[in-house]
Protein backbone atom coordinates (compact mmCIF):
# COMPACT_ATOMS: atom_id res chain seq x y z
CA UNK A 1 0.00 0.00 0.00
CA UNK A 2 1.32 3.45 -0.63
CA UNK A 3 1.49 6.27 1.83
CA UNK A 4 0.92 10.27 1.67
CA UNK A 5 4.51 9.98 2.14
CA UNK A 6 5.42 8.46 -0.97
CA UNK A 7 4.17 10.86 -3.18
CA UNK A 8 5.25 13.61 -5.15
CA UNK A 9 2.90 16.74 -5.86
CA UNK A 10 2.52 17.32 -9.11
CA UNK A 11 -0.71 19.97 -9.37
CA UNK A 12 -0.78 22.27 -6.14
CA UNK A 13 -4.18 23.29 -4.54
CA UNK A 14 -3.80 26.83 -6.05
CA UNK A 15 -2.84 25.31 -9.51
CA UNK A 16 -5.65 23.48 -9.55
CA UNK A 17 -8.21 26.26 -8.36
CA UNK A 18 -6.67 28.39 -11.08
CA UNK A 19 -7.43 26.17 -13.95
CA UNK A 20 -10.74 25.52 -12.50
CA UNK A 21 -11.86 29.09 -12.25
CA UNK A 22 -9.94 29.23 -16.23
CA UNK A 23 -12.57 26.42 -17.08
CA UNK A 24 -15.13 28.28 -15.42
CA UNK A 25 -14.96 31.26 -17.80
CA UNK A 26 -14.28 29.42 -20.59
CA UNK A 27 -17.82 27.93 -20.18
CA UNK A 28 -19.63 31.12 -18.97
CA UNK A 29 -18.71 32.36 -22.22
CA UNK A 30 -19.87 29.31 -24.13
CA UNK A 31 -22.97 28.87 -22.35
CA UNK A 32 -23.91 32.34 -20.98
CA UNK A 33 -27.45 32.55 -19.93
CA UNK A 34 -28.39 29.33 -21.49
CA UNK A 35 -29.32 26.03 -19.14
CA UNK A 36 -26.59 23.49 -18.55
CA UNK A 37 -27.08 20.21 -17.27
CA UNK A 38 -23.23 18.97 -15.31
CA UNK A 39 -23.27 15.07 -15.54
CA UNK A 40 -21.03 14.13 -13.08
CA UNK A 41 -19.27 11.05 -13.18
CA UNK A 42 -18.45 9.91 -9.98
CA UNK A 43 -16.72 8.86 -7.47
CA UNK A 44 -13.66 10.57 -9.24
CA UNK A 45 -14.43 14.15 -10.43
CA UNK A 46 -17.34 15.13 -7.41
CA UNK A 47 -14.67 17.61 -6.35
CA UNK A 48 -13.69 19.08 -9.56
CA UNK A 49 -17.57 19.53 -10.54
CA UNK A 50 -18.21 20.85 -7.06
CA UNK A 51 -15.49 23.47 -7.67
CA UNK A 52 -16.36 24.33 -11.08
CA UNK A 53 -19.59 25.59 -10.43
CA UNK A 54 -18.84 27.62 -7.89
CA UNK A 55 -17.84 29.29 -11.26
CA UNK A 56 -20.52 29.20 -13.05
CA UNK A 57 -23.22 31.88 -13.74
CA UNK A 58 -25.77 30.15 -15.50
CA UNK A 59 -28.97 28.23 -14.39
CA UNK A 60 -27.57 24.51 -13.93
CA UNK A 61 -28.71 21.06 -12.82
CA UNK A 62 -26.14 18.50 -11.71
CA UNK A 63 -26.56 14.94 -12.40
CA UNK A 64 -24.43 12.25 -10.94
CA UNK A 65 -23.66 8.81 -12.26
CA UNK A 66 -21.16 5.82 -11.37
CA UNK A 67 -19.37 4.07 -14.17
CA UNK A 68 -15.87 2.26 -13.51
CA UNK A 69 -13.17 1.05 -15.86
CA UNK A 70 -10.30 0.44 -13.13
CA UNK A 71 -9.82 -2.72 -10.93
CA UNK A 72 -7.55 -2.56 -7.71
CA UNK A 73 -4.35 -1.02 -7.98
CA UNK A 74 -2.81 1.33 -10.80
CA UNK A 75 -4.69 0.20 -13.99
CA UNK A 76 -7.41 0.23 -16.14
CA UNK A 77 -9.39 -2.96 -16.74
CA UNK A 78 -10.66 -0.71 -20.81
CA UNK A 79 -14.21 -2.18 -20.12
CA UNK A 80 -16.83 0.23 -18.65
CA UNK A 81 -18.88 -0.59 -16.12
CA UNK A 82 -21.95 1.03 -16.17
CA UNK A 83 -22.70 0.94 -11.67
CA UNK A 84 -25.67 3.50 -12.11
CA UNK A 85 -26.27 5.26 -14.93
CA UNK A 86 -30.24 6.81 -14.59
CA UNK A 87 -30.72 10.56 -15.82
CA UNK A 88 -33.19 12.46 -16.43
CA UNK A 89 -35.02 13.51 -19.95
CA UNK A 90 -31.66 15.21 -21.75
CA UNK A 91 -33.57 16.11 -25.30
CA UNK A 92 -32.76 19.45 -25.66
CA UNK A 93 -30.25 20.31 -22.75
CA UNK A 94 -26.80 21.48 -23.40
CA UNK A 95 -24.99 18.44 -21.73
CA UNK A 96 -21.10 18.96 -19.96
CA UNK A 97 -20.14 15.28 -18.64
CA UNK A 98 -17.10 16.06 -15.79
CA UNK A 99 -14.56 13.91 -15.43
CA UNK A 100 -11.35 13.53 -13.69
CA UNK A 101 -9.30 12.13 -16.05
CA UNK A 102 -10.10 10.80 -19.13
CA UNK A 103 -6.48 8.71 -20.26
CA UNK A 104 -7.29 5.32 -22.51
CA UNK A 105 -10.47 6.96 -23.42
CA UNK A 106 -12.96 4.44 -23.13
CA UNK A 107 -14.81 5.94 -20.40
CA UNK A 108 -15.62 8.74 -21.84
CA UNK A 109 -16.39 6.91 -24.93
CA UNK A 110 -19.04 4.71 -23.52
CA UNK A 111 -20.87 7.89 -21.97
CA UNK A 112 -20.71 9.71 -24.85
CA UNK A 113 -22.30 7.32 -27.06
CA UNK A 114 -24.52 6.33 -24.12
CA UNK A 115 -26.13 9.89 -24.64
CA UNK A 116 -25.70 10.39 -28.14
CA UNK A 117 -27.99 7.33 -28.17
CA UNK A 118 -30.58 7.52 -25.83
CA UNK A 119 -31.24 11.97 -26.18
CA UNK A 120 -30.91 14.13 -28.44
CA UNK A 121 -29.55 17.05 -26.90
CA UNK A 122 -28.59 20.70 -27.50
CA UNK A 123 -24.88 20.01 -26.97
CA UNK A 124 -23.28 17.33 -25.38
CA UNK A 125 -19.33 18.25 -24.60
CA UNK A 126 -16.60 16.75 -22.24
CA UNK A 127 -15.26 18.46 -19.56
CA UNK A 128 -11.69 16.67 -17.98
CA UNK A 129 -9.61 17.99 -15.49
CA UNK A 130 -7.18 15.54 -16.50
CA UNK A 131 -5.87 14.64 -19.94
CA UNK A 132 -3.22 11.34 -20.36
CA UNK A 133 -3.27 11.30 -24.01
CA UNK A 134 -0.29 9.09 -23.94
CA UNK A 135 -2.55 6.48 -22.57
CA UNK A 136 -5.54 6.80 -25.17
CA UNK A 137 -6.16 3.80 -26.91
CA UNK A 138 -9.77 5.24 -28.66
CA UNK A 139 -10.52 8.82 -30.70
CA UNK A 140 -11.63 11.17 -28.06
CA UNK A 141 -10.63 14.15 -26.71
CA UNK A 142 -12.05 16.30 -24.19
CA UNK A 143 -13.66 19.65 -25.36
CA UNK A 144 -12.24 21.37 -22.08
CA UNK A 145 -9.48 20.04 -19.87
CA UNK A 146 -7.88 21.62 -17.12
CA UNK A 147 -3.75 20.00 -17.58
CA UNK A 148 -2.11 17.41 -19.38
CA UNK A 149 -0.72 14.89 -17.96
CA UNK A 150 2.33 12.48 -18.65
CA UNK A 151 2.11 8.55 -17.68
CA UNK A 152 1.60 8.81 -14.08
CA UNK A 153 -0.11 7.08 -11.46
CA UNK A 154 -1.97 10.08 -10.13
CA UNK A 155 -4.17 10.37 -6.77
CA UNK A 156 -5.59 13.14 -4.93
CA UNK A 157 -8.35 15.95 -5.40
CA UNK A 158 -10.93 12.96 -6.21
CA UNK A 159 -8.55 10.52 -7.85
CA UNK A 160 -8.19 7.80 -5.46
CA UNK A 161 -5.69 4.27 -5.15
CA UNK A 162 -7.91 1.57 -4.41
CA UNK A 163 -10.28 4.21 -2.37
CA UNK A 164 -7.88 5.96 -0.51
CA UNK A 165 -6.68 9.95 -0.86
CA UNK A 166 -9.63 10.81 -2.94
CA UNK A 167 -9.64 14.18 0.07
CA UNK A 168 -6.00 15.15 -0.89
CA UNK A 169 -6.45 19.05 -1.68
CA UNK A 170 -3.55 18.71 -4.08
CA UNK A 171 -2.46 16.07 -6.89
CA UNK A 172 0.50 13.92 -6.24
CA UNK A 173 2.09 10.78 -8.28
CA UNK A 174 3.74 7.86 -7.12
Amino acid sequence: MITENDLKVLFKKDDIQEAIKALGNSLNNEYQDEELYLICVLKGAVMFMTDLSKHLKMPLRMEFIRLSSYGSGFSSTGKVNAVDISLPDLNGKNVLIIEDIIDTGHTAKFLMDFIRHNFKTKSLKFCSLLDKKIKREVEIDPDYHAFEVDDKFLVGYGLDYDGYYRNLPYIGYV
